[in-house]
């Protein structure tokens, strides 16, 4: 038997391949960097942050930003309607998805191609926001929950992926199959394509829900009772606005200078209203990555 021998690198690739992992380390620390300060002045003490004294590590550990953020209610109730519209929003995005891509996969359906031409040009041009604004308005649900929903039900990008996903993983030769053995479309649908089509289902879930979760725009523009607003708005009035409720600094005002406990409330809430998207991402991204491979080989 022949021992594999190994291929003796050149000098310029050993020095290409120290460039390019000197330029992927480099990339690393200046994305992490920001997001490991986030999390580290978030349990570190008011004075800390305020001074600049917290790099890396925490400084002074202290949860008061936390329990300052939880006992708003105002943050609870943002909180609670954000993972209401998220997971409605979610599961009615992916149902609408999936039945318009399905159909436009097989080649049996009758004008497919003429409303794929009808969903293209729906991505080239819109009617703008004025427009969008009175079709809300004309449903009667400005300012309610079902804004937030209704209005982007389904995008045309997912149900490219979807259907592109579709064509290639369900043949034709399945179908006819099924359909020989007497299975009508809805049993086909449950029973054949969900069960094969799980890594496209997680990839339209996290876009989905990453978009609800982020929905900020549609909140401002359809919203105006506070009750129904998302974390994001709440967030948006905390950071940039700086309208603190008196009520968050009640109970810790004795031990927290106003300024102070406002730079950890900040910091605090980034982690609070990213934590989900963070937690949900490592569950899915096995399958996150198969379905946006398959879903982008041809269309």
């Amino acid at each position: 038997m022949f021992k594999a021998s190994r291929i003796r690198e050149s000098y310029g690739d050993r020095l290409f391949l120290v460039g390019v992992y000197t330029f992927l380390i480099v990339v690393t620390i200046v994305v992490l960097f920001p997001l490991i300060f986030i999390i580290s002045s978030s349990f570190s003490s008011p004075q800390a942050v305020v001074s600049g004294k917290v790099w890396l590590l925490p400084v002074d550990f202290t949860l008061e930003g936390y329990k300052a953020v939880f006992r708003n209610p105002q943050i609870i109730f943002g909180y609670l309607n954000s993972l209401y519209y998220t997971v409605i929003g979610t599961a009615v995005n992916v149902a609408l998805t999936v039945m318009l891509a399905y159909p436009l996969a097989r080649k049996t359906f009758y004008g497919r191609n003429f409303i794929m031409v009808l969903l293209v040009i729906t991505m080239m041009f819109e009617g703008g926001l004025i427009p969008l604004y009175l079709v809300v308005k004309n449903l009667h649900i400005l300012d309610t929950r079902w804004a937030m929903i209704l209005p982007g039900a389904m995008a045309v990008f997912q149900v490219i992926v979807a259907r592109t996903f579709f064509q290639t993983t369900i043949s034709e030769e399945i179908a006819e199959a099924a359909e020989l053995d007497g299975c009508s479309d809805i049993r086909f649908i449950t029973s054949m394509v969900i069960p094969l089509s799980k890594p496209i289902l997680a990839v339209l879930t996290l876009m989905y829900a990453v978009g609800h979760w982020n929905a900020y725009f549609d909140a401002l523009i359809f919203l105006k009772s506070p009750d129904l607003f998302p974390l994001q708005i709440v967030l948006r009035n905390i950071l940039i606005l700086n309208s603190i409720d008196p009520t968050m600094v009640t109970n810790v005002d004795q031990m927290l200078a106003q300024q102070g406990l406002k730079d950890l409330l900040k910091y605090s809430l980034i982690v609070v209203a990213s934590a989900p998207v963070l937690i949900i991402y490592p569950f899915v991204q096995k399958h996150f990555v198969k379905g946006v491979m398959i879903g982008s080989l041809k269309g």
